[in-house]
């Protein structure tokens, strides 16, 4: 296997699948743009970009039309549901968001009438990025994209699936910036709540979609200070460090501390054992309080999460 690691000194946060986002406006459903600062699409004018597929965004008649046939086929499927509820089935079923979807949009110029995913001027940051981000172009049966949170820089890696294998990982980077090159990273709640944009200080930007995005954007939505071991009372020392010897490992790093908005403290590491290509790195952690001692999932504050 082939992972991905920080540079000495350097501090791993996160690391989750990442693509170009979607649209889900009935208008602009199942599609994206690459634009400039004009809303020209500029797909064709990327750099060793394959052919791509091109979207025209549908009429309002064109979406009233497809919103129809889509409510009329989630109504038959709640029917179909409440049935088999009816009769007995075990049903049981989740999202893969953070719980933050909404029916409103954030920016409907970009979210409803419009669905640009790369939004940059000849040379911006944000036309660095790479194709195999784009689901219209790479074959997401086989392949995939992480984005790699530190406390440095951002990295995309490519990496093949292999289904079965998930634990197989074979990293490839494709793209990377410092964080110094970030003006700020927004979540897009617009429908499923998966999406969030990446400004550059360039003035360019993009729109990316990740199923763990709450692992992504804790350091970077708003960014969080990092705590040393210095910064904490003896007990909470103690904690940490007792933390870090249960889940020693060969590759296991450090634990990350960070304060929670709620004011207790997080205590997270990143086992090499718990990489997998359709998920990332998987975090173990606790949360601590001030007097350094373990709080109970059961008695968690929604920011504690």
């Amino acid at each position: 296997m082939t992972i991905w690691q920080p540079d000495s000194g350097e501090t791993l946060l996160a690391r989750s699948p990442v693509t170009f986002a979607t649209g889900a406006a009935p208008r602009v459903r199942g599609m994206r743009w690459f634009r400039d600062p004009d809303r020209n699409d500029i797909q064709h004018e990327l750099p060793g970009w394959p052919e791509g597929p091109s979207f025209i965004a549908r009429s309002v008649g064109g979406g009233v039309a497809e919103r129809s046939l889509r409510g009329a086929a989630v109504a038959a499927g709640v029917a179909v549901m409440a049935f088999l509820s009816s009769a007995g089935g075990n049903l049981s079923g989740g999202s893969t968001a953070d719980g933050e979807g909404s029916d409103t949009p954030d920016v409907p110029q970009d979210e409803v009438e419009d669905f640009p995913v790369m939004w940059a001027a000849p040379g911006g940051i944000a036309r660095t990025l790479p194709w195999q981000l784009d689901p219209g172009r790479e074959n997401q049966k086989l392949f995939t994209t992480h984005l790699i949170v530190t406390d440095r820089r951002l990295v995309i890696v490519h990496l093949p699936y292999y289904g079965k294998e998930l634990g197989r990982i074979e990293d490839d980077v494709l793209w990377q910036c410092t964080r110094s090159d970030i003006q700020q990273v927004t979540r897009r709640n617009f429908k499923d709540g998966t999406d969030f944009v990446i400004a550059f200080v360039d003035g360019s930007w993009c729109r990316l979609r990740s199923i763990r995005r709450v692992q992504l954007l804790r350091y970077l939505a708003p960014p969080r200070d990092l705590l040393a071991l210095t910064d904490l009372a003896p007990d909470q020392k103690k904690t940490v460090l007792a933390f870090a010897e249960e889940h020693e490992s060969p590759g296991t790093p450090f634990p990350i501390v960070s304060r929670n908005p709620t004011g207790r403290l997080r205590v997270e590491t990143f086992p090499l054992s718990r990489y997998t290509s359709a998920f990332g790195a998987a975090e173990v952690n606790i949360t601590m309080d001030s007097d350094g001692r373990k709080v109970d999932v059961g008695d968690y504050l929604p920011e504690d999460f």
